[in-house]
């Protein structure tokens, strides 16, 4: 019997391990998970399960009874210590598993600070698993000072999630303006004046020098030449893909584990799929960390596991939440050279064009937008800039053939 071994329990290995069950896939399936839980959405740990608002059962993307009943061992709590690929073979503390073949769906892990600069203190967090959140969540106190390193989506997720809930909140930004690696000024703009609004100490062009205190942090000094005093710290500058495994495997790395158009790594043997893979894009290579690359890559990669000899062709989206706004993203910005905007009350959306061509649409409280901006992406059409910054217009109109 074939035996399918998946390294990694996260998004990506759920959705790769029910793909395959749903196809008629009958051999062995193992999912080797570092965490204790049972596959979990990530998205809500900086949001509504920080907030108190989603309980944890809640968080796991299936009961813990569906692997069971469908024949999927799950080993949680457990490191790989290493892959032998001429044996086939995954090496855990003092046991050998089996594969004949192999996905590794390890994703990424945070960026932290250096310890020289006092990363290594007693209450500075970082976000990214259960375990971060459930450790954090009782410094969430009201009227707790906090400082936020980094004013990326994670960042700005936890300052809105802070400010909600009373506490005072002082946010830094190395780069002359939030959300720089990933927006537009206008996009930055938005969100800035949102966090303000809420009263979120927000210094962009500012960095963190160094935090003090003896074991655990106490203050911050910045790069503005201020100090100031913190009860705890959150850092939020950045993730990198967890390639470790892959690497000691000796397995092509390229900006993540390199996988070719159907989600094979070098070893024809060994598949990955979600945060921790680089595809074929454009000429070069992409690698996507969201959600919904995890979901379909993962099912991508079962099909192709089975036969499917399919190509993946990313369709990328993504969505934050920060107090009552939702912000939902469609395409990627890479590469535009114009930004146009509708704005119909509360609804705002900004549309990123290079030449005449849609690349991508930033909509905040705005579904309409987005859904229409992520159908026309995916279609390959580009509306008329005039029509898109007229509110007045409807937009479905653009979806006829």
């Amino acid at each position: 019997m074939s035996q399918v071994v998946v390294i990694g329990a996260g998004q990506a290995a759920a959705s790769l391990v029910a793909k395959l069950r749903g196809l008629g896939f009958d051999g062995g399936i193992t999912v080797i998970g570092e965490e204790p839980a049972p596959p979990y959405q990530r998205p809500p740990l900086s949001k509504a399960y920080l907030l108190g608002d989603m309980a944890l059962d809640r968080l796991y993307l299936r009961p813990e009874s569906y692997y069971g009943e469908h024949d999927i061992t799950l080993r949680l709590g457990c490191r790989v210590e290493r892959i032998e690929r001429d044996a086939k073979l995954v090496l855990l503390d003092g046991e050998a598993i089996a594969y004949d073949m192999l996905a590794l769906t390890t994703g990424s892990v945070p960026n932290r600070l250096p310890n020289a600069i006092g990363g290594d203190l007693d209450g500075v967090y970082t976000v990214r698993t259960l375990a971060d959140v459930d450790a954090m969540a009782p410094q969430f106190r009201e009227g707790a000072r906090v400082l936020i390193v980094g004013g990326g989506y994670i960042g700005l997720e936890a300052a809105a999630v802070a400010a909600k809930k009373g506490l005072k909140v002082t946010l830094v930004e190395m780069s002359e303006r939030i959300l720089q690696r990933v927006a537009a000024p206008e996009t930055s703009a938005f969100f800035r004046d949102l966090h303000k609004g809420h009263g979120v100490d927000l210094r962009e062009g500012c960095g963190l020098k160094a935090l003090t205190g003896e074991t655990r942090v106490t203050g911050a000094e910045l790069t503005d030449g201020t100090s100031i005093d913190v009860d705890f710290v959150i850092v939020g500058v950045g993730i990198r893909p967890d390639t470790a495994l892959a690497e000691q495997a000796g397995l092509e790395i390229d900006n993540g584990i390199a996988v070719d158009e159907q989600g094979r790594t070098s070893d024809p043997s060994i598949w990955a799929a979600g945060d921790c893979a680089s595809f074929p894009q454009g000429g070069g290579r992409l690698r996507l960390e969201s959600v919904s690359n995890a979901i379909d890559m993962g099912e991508l990669v079962a099909a192709n596991m089975t036969g499917a000899g399919t190509a993946y062709v990313a369709k990328p989206w993504f969505w934050s939440d920060q107090y009552d706004v939702k912000l939902q993203i469609a395409g990627l910005n890479t590469g535009y050279d114009e930004i146009v905007t509708r704005r119909d009350g509360e609804a705002v959306s900004f549309w990123y064009y290079a030449g005449d061509t849609l690349l991508a649409v930033d909509a905040m409280n705005d579904s309409r937008a987005y859904m229409v901006g992520k159908r026309l992406i995916e279609a390959g059409k580009s509306p008329d800039k005039a029509v898109i910054a007229d509110a007045s217009a409807d937009l479905k109109p653009l979806l006829r053939p």
